[in-house]
C-alpha cells in the first residue's frame, strides 16, 4: 500500500507537470501568434474592403492575434500581385483579379499565363463579401442626365489598372456599346483621390462600385445634389450582361427600388420599381502558405465579431459578410481558381458553417 502511494503520489507530479507543460506551451504558442506583425492592402477605407480589412485588424488586435498594419487607398491589382509574391500578409480583391491573374491577361498581361497561374496558384481565401454594384451617377448640374449622355464625356471610373476600372468598362460597353478613350474619356485616380475628383469637377459623372447607402457618395453630396442610375431592364436582361454576370467576381443584383437607400439629396432613378446592376464580389486573400493556426485565428475573430462590424457603417449588413453556402453569392468555385485556406475552413466548420466541396483546398 505505501508502494502504491508512493506510485501515485509521483504520477500526481508528473501529471501536473505535463498539465503546467502543455498550458504553458498553449499560452507560449498564443503569445508568439500575438507577437505576429501583419502587413494588409485594401482599396478606399469608406467602402466595403476598406471597413472589413480595417475591421480585421482591430479585432485581431484586440484578440491578441496579431498586429496587422493596414494601407488604405491601394490599387487591389498591385495588392493581390503582392501577397502572391510574399510583400504582403493580407489584401482584399474582387475576385476577377485571380481569374485574369491566373491567365496572365488583362493587368497581369506582363506576367503571361505561366508566371500568372503560379503567383495565382499560390493565394488562399479567409471569407467573401460583395463589394458593391456599379452605378452611374453624376451631379444635377452635369451635363450627364443618362446614361444615354456618356458619349463624349469625362467618365471618374476607378483606379488605375485596378478590377473596378476592368468592370466599369465592361458594364459601359453592356448599357451604352461605348469604348472608354475611343467614346468617351475615363478618369483614373487612386481611390483616396477619388472623393476629391467627384466633387472637384474633373469628371463629369462615375461609373463606380456602390453600396447602399454608398460612403463615397454620402461624402461627395455635400458639394451638391446627385442622381444615380439603375442600369437599365433592356441592358441587365441582355445575353452580354447574363454572360459578364456569370464572370468570375461578378454576380447580380435585383431588388425593390425602396430598398436601393443613398444619403439624403441622392436620388435614386430606375425605369421602374426595381434597381438593377452587375455586382463585384470577392473577399480578403492571403498566402496559402499562411500559418494554419493564424489563418484559422483571423477567420475566426471576423466570425466571432461579425455583429459588431455589421454596425460601423449603414452598408455593411447588406454586403454578405459572413454567408459561405452559395457560390453564386459568394464568387467561389467555377472558373475563379482560389480556395479557401485550411485555417479559414476549419474556423467556418468550427462556427457551424458547411463548406461547399469546391471551394475547399
Amino acid at each position: 500500500m505505501a508502494e502504491l502511494a508512493l506510485w501515485e503520489e509521483k504520477n500526481l507530479k508528473l501529471s501536473k507537470y505535463f498539465v503546467a507543460f502543455a498550458v504553458a506551451g498553449a499560452l507560449s504558442s498564443a503569445a508568439a501568434l500575438a507577437q505576429q506583425n501583419l502587413t494588409a492592402e485594401t482599396a478606399n477605407a469608406a467602402g466595403v474592403p476598406g471597413n472589413t480589412v480595417l475591421a480585421l485588424g482591430e479585432f485581431a488586435g484586440a484578440a491578441g492575434v496579431a498586429d496587422v498594419q493596414v494601407a488604405t487607398g491601394q490599387t487591389l491589382t498591385n495588392s493581390l500581385q503582392n501577397t502572391a509574391e510574399g510583400k504582403t500578409d493580407i489584401t482584399a480583391a474582387p475576385f476577377i483579379l485571380p481569374f485574369l491573374m491566373s491567365k496572365g491577361v488583362g493587368p497581369y498581361a506582363k506576367l503571361g499565363p505561366e508566371q500568372g497561374a503560379e503567383l495565382a496558384g499560390e493565394l488562399s481565401v479567409l471569407y467573401t463579401y460583395r463589394f458593391g454594384v456599379f452605378t452611374l451617377s453624376a451631379y444635377e448640374t452635369s451635363k450627364v442626365k443618362g446614361w444615354d449622355d456618356i458619349a463624349g464625356a469625362t467618365i471618374y471610373n476607378g483606379p488605375p489598372r485596378g478590377a473596378a476600372l476592368t468592370n466599369a468598362r465592361g458594364v459601359v460597353k453592356i448599357v451604352t456599346g461605348l469604348s472608354d478613350g475611343e467614346d468617351y474619356t475615363g478618369l483614373q485616380v487612386n481611390w483616396d483621390q477619388g472623393p476629391k475628383t467627384m466633387t472637384d469637377g474633373s469628371a463629369d459623372a462615375f461609373v463606380l462600385p456602390s453600396s447602399f447607402p454608398d460612403g463615397r457618395h454620402t461624402r461627395a453630396v455635400s458639394a451638391g445634389a446627385m442622381t444615380m442610375w439603375s442600369m437599365p431592364k433592356g441592358a441587365f436582361e441582355s445575353e452580354a450582361a447574363e454572360k459578364y454576370m456569370k464572370a468570375p467576381g461578378s454576380g447580380r443584383l435585383i431588388m425593390p427600388l425602396s430598398n436601393a437607400i443613398q444619403p439624403e439629396g441622392v436620388t435614386v432613378v430606375s425605369e421602374d420599381d426595381m434597381f438593377r446592376g452587375v455586382a463585384t464580389v470577392g473577399g480578403e486573400i492571403v498566402h496559402k502558405d499562411m500559418d494554419e493556426e493564424l489563418a484559422y485565428q483571423l477567420t475566426k475573430v471576423v466570425l466571432d465579431n461579425l455583429d459588431a462590424i455589421k454596425i460601423k457603417t449603414p452598408f455593411l449588413p447588406g454586403v454578405g459578410l459572413g454567408e459561405i453556402a452559395d457560390p453564386s453569392s459568394t464568387g467561389m468555385c467555377g472558373a475563379m481558381p482560389l480556395k479557401y485556406h485550411p485555417g479559414a475552413v476549419r474556423a467556418w466548420e468550427e462556427a457551424g458553417h458547411t463548406v461547399p466541396d469546391c471551394a475547399k483546398p
